[in-house]
């Protein structure tokens, strides 16, 4: 019987895609270490969410009525532009319930903490990083929180 990665697991347990597979490989994931990973994770499954929506990895490309590309997520004109050259050479790909962060860099999947702008290398690569998410989900996507929010609201 073969062995599912932790990658699979994640894909497995998680949402339809956001929008279909990809058909090109984009020049945005080209200077990146893990960017072949993530573009195999983004073909089989094109943005979805996880965890009861406490984590939404973002498709690589995007159909406006699902939200965000990874393109358009890392623009400079939105969100980033706030945090000055602290998200310089960084790949934004997801986001917890929070709206920290985990994104690619040259040296792995970084955690971006929203609040402070502060970094941490999580793991290096992205079956590094499934494991991770998947061994601790509540901590690394507030499960929990939006677990009890979705409840009562």
């Amino acid at each position: 019987m073969p062995t599912i990665t932790r990658v699979e697991k994640l894909l497995s347990i998680s949402s339809e895609p956001l929008t279909p597979a990809p058909q090109a490989n984009p020049e945005l994931v080209r200077d990146y270490p893990l960017g072949s990973e993530l573009l195999r994770l983004l073909g089989r499954k094109n943005g979805f969410y996880t965890f009861e929506s406490a984590l939404h990895v973002f498709p690589l490309t995007s159909e406006s009525v699902n939200g965000l590309s990874l393109a358009e997520w890392n623009s400079e004109t939105l969100w980033r532009n706030d945090y000055g050259g602290l998200t310089l050479g960084l790949l934004f790909f997801a986001e917890d319930i929070l709206q920290n962060q985990f994104c690619l860099s040259s040296s792995g999947v970084i955690r971006f903490e929203a609040e402070t702008g502060g970094t941490r290398l999580m793991a290096d690569s992205l079956e590094n990083w499934a494991e991770i998410i998947l061994r601790n989900y509540d901590d690394e996507t507030g499960w929990k929180f939006a677990s009890r929010w979705q409840a009562a609201n």
